[in-house]
């Protein structure tokens, strides 16, 4: 078959594939493990039940790669942030935890806890995405992990917010949620400022490490 053929069919495929991990992602947020049959994801991605198998041949395969999939969007939507003020950091981190994501993630967790046929691909799926998750976060705060402390208080972040995402699974808790962001970024700037600063001072020209006047290195 000609590669002019074959594209359209590569690209009918793709988009079957990225309707299917969406749709997964929304029904395990609504409905739970226990309503996130594959033929209930098939319905809402508007395909057959053999087109959905045919891509993810068990209901573990669908839900550990729905949930990897929109994890990496929401990564790289990370990554594109412009540099920003430390609120504004911790509040993209927080929102992290607080959308379908992290209640699909948090469904597929609970089920993990009853399935022994899911726990290991949970269990590798979420120390491959709270890795990639930290590295993003130090890169935005300007963290510097070789100072004492800095790395558990990046990770001291990060469970914070997983827990201000749990608080808002029953509830909305947006009012009280800005609040200990506003805190949290104040907390940062205070135990993460002369990192920051050390970081701030230096500038890559040519490959090269470049001294800002008038700014210590520390």
């Amino acid at each position: 078959m000609p590669p002019t053929d074959r594209t359209p069919k590569q690209d009918r495929s793709r988009a079957t594939r990225r309707r299917l991990l969406e749709a997964a992602v929304s029904c395990l947020a609504e409905h739970g493990w226990a309503g996130s049959t594959v033929s209930v994801v098939a319905e809402r991605a508007g395909v057959s039940r053999g087109a959905a198998q045919h891509h993810f041949p068990t209901r573990e395969d669908l839900f550990t790669a729905a949930v990897e999939y929109v994890a990496e969007e929401r990564s790289a939507a990370l990554r594109a942030l412009p540099v920003q003020g430390r609120t504004e950091v911790v509040a993209a981190l927080v929102d992290l935890y607080t959308g379908p994501l992290f209640r699909a993630a948090l469904q597929l967790w609970v089920a993990a806890s009853n399935e022994p046929q899911l726990r290991p691909r949970v269990t590798e799926l979420e120390a491959r995405v709270g890795r990639e998750t930290h590295r993003i976060a130090v890169e935005l705060l300007a963290a510097d992990e070789t100072k004492p402390g800095v790395r558990e208080t990046v990770q001291g972040l990060l469970d914070m917010a997983r827990g201000l995402g749990l608080a808002n699974v029953l509830t909305d808790d947006t009012a009280r949620r800005r609040g200990v962001v506003a805190q949290w970024a104040r907390l940062l700037d205070e135990a993460l400022g002369r990192a920051a600063a050390s970081r701030a001072g230096t500038r890559d020209v040519g490959g090269k490490s470049a001294v800002i006047p008038g700014v210590s290195r520390g």
